[in-house]
């Protein structure tokens, strides 16, 4: 039963400073805030809270449930079984489906008949290679797919045009095709970092129609950043690649990008009542002040174009760690709302005074609270006091001892 309630808050998205690194179920299984529809904002995201529904929201499990699994809330959980396929005899009211780390190899037409009620499919962890094109066809209502870590080589067709999340991370999809998002108004967020892919498996206009907030393409193979990818991005991942260079065409068409996440949430459980025995749940109000962020750190960057990251200029957070930078990049004095600067593990051997605050008081609307440069061979006691005036402290700025 516990393990059962813990799996209802699928919501929220969890991925902080650091690229993204799925090591369990939790880490993939929260998502972007914006990607809830709006009369679900206040609430766990897979039942309803309020309206006309909200006192019989959470009925008895009907019956039907599957050998080995457990089923209550209309959650089935089949996880860790070792399953080979998709099982039978599932109920069709059910909201959210747990088949991760089993061994299916195959999803088939009729393997998610009468499951219209679907939200939330979780995949993850299994072996699977091959999806018949109809296999999603029944899935109406569902809203997150999560199938990462399997032998996927490209992105499933037919995808439900319901679908605000997929997270296809960890597969071996080397190619995204023109029409594989097509009719998917609703995509909110994608996690498709893990996987082969270099600049040439985009083909022009995979992204077409796609009105993104969130997408990551980390720990691939792209040598820079990817052409035609969605202008409404909010939030941008391209950690742990090998981007030699940022030039002006890059980031031109990606000036609206921000970041609206779950990291400086502060969850608060509110409960309605503790009789489980009429299935009343907890429910995850989420208070959330929206940073924002570009990571593009572990890659190979040696030069950013002046003026490049003018076009992001709403921008709070900005990760260029782990590259071949020789100088700090220009241009951050002009980035009003900048607070946070990951540049450690870079070769910055000269710091100017003027490179991270504007000359002139009230120029710069939020202080700098983040600035990291240990790593680089630079002489810190030449760095002059000046240079942070726009810190909050000196404990914002992060020095250490440079080794080769």
């Amino acid at each position: 039963m516990d393990r059962l309630l813990l799996l209802l808050p699928l919501l929220g998205l969890a991925s902080g400073s650091i690229p993204f690194a799925q090591k369990g179920f939790w880490d993939f299984s929260m998502d972007d805030a914006q990607a809830i529809p709006p009369e679900e904002e206040e609430a766990s995201g897979i039942f309803p809270t309020s309206g006309a529904e909200a006192e019989d929201v959470y009925p008895f499990y009907p019956g039907l449930c599957p050998f080995g699994c457990h089923c209550q809330l209309r959650v089935v959980q089949c996880s860790d079984l070792g399953l080979k396929e998709v099982p039978k005899e599932i109920s069709a009211d059910t909201s959210l489906l747990d088949l991760q780390n089993n061994q299916i190899t195959e999803l088939r037409k009729d393997d998610f008949k009468g499951l219209h009620q679907l939200y939330a499919l979780v995949l993850v962890n299994n072996k699977i290679s091959k999806i018949h094109p109809k296999a999603f066809s029944p899935l109406h209502k569902l809203q997150k797919l999560y199938i990462s870590k399997n032998n996927l080589v490209e992105i499933p067709p037919n995808l439900p045009s319901s679908l605000v999340e997929l997270r296809i991370h960890d597969n071996r999809i080397k190619k995204v095709s023109k029409d594989v998002f097509n009719g998917l108004k609703s995509m909110n967020c994608i996690e498709m970092g893990g996987n082969p892919l270099e600049n040439s498996g985009f083909e022009p206009g995979a992204f077409d129609g796609l009105k993104l907030n969130y997408l990551r393409i980390s720990e691939a193979k792209l040598t820079g950043v990817p052409k035609d990818l969605p202008e409404t991005l909010h939030e941008l991942h391209l950690d742990h690649n090998k981007i030699q260079a940022i030039e002006l065409e890059d980031l031109i068409r990606y000036s609206k990008l921000y970041r609206y996440r779950m990291g400086p949430c502060s969850p608060i459980w509110a409960v309605r009542k503790h009789d489980y025995s009429k299935a009343q749940l907890p429910i995850i109000l989420l208070i959330c002040r929206p940073p924002y962020r570009l990571g593009l750190g572990h890659n190979n960057i040696r030069m950013i174009e002046n003026g490049s990251l003018s076009f992001l200029p709403i921008l709070r957070e900005l990760h260029l760690d782990h590259n071949k930078l020789s100088r700090v990049p220009s241009g951050l004095p002009d980035l009003r709302f900048l607070q946070v600067v990951y540049l450690h593990s870079n070769n910055i051997t000269k710091i100017g005074v003027n490179d991270f605050c504007p000359v002139g008081f009230g120029v710069k609307r939020a202080s700098y609270h983040g600035i990291s440069l240990f790593g680089n061979p630079v002489p810190y006691w030449e760095v002059q006091p000046a240079t942070f005036r726009c810190a909050t402290d000196r404990l914002a700025i992060q020095f250490g001892n440079y080794k080769k």
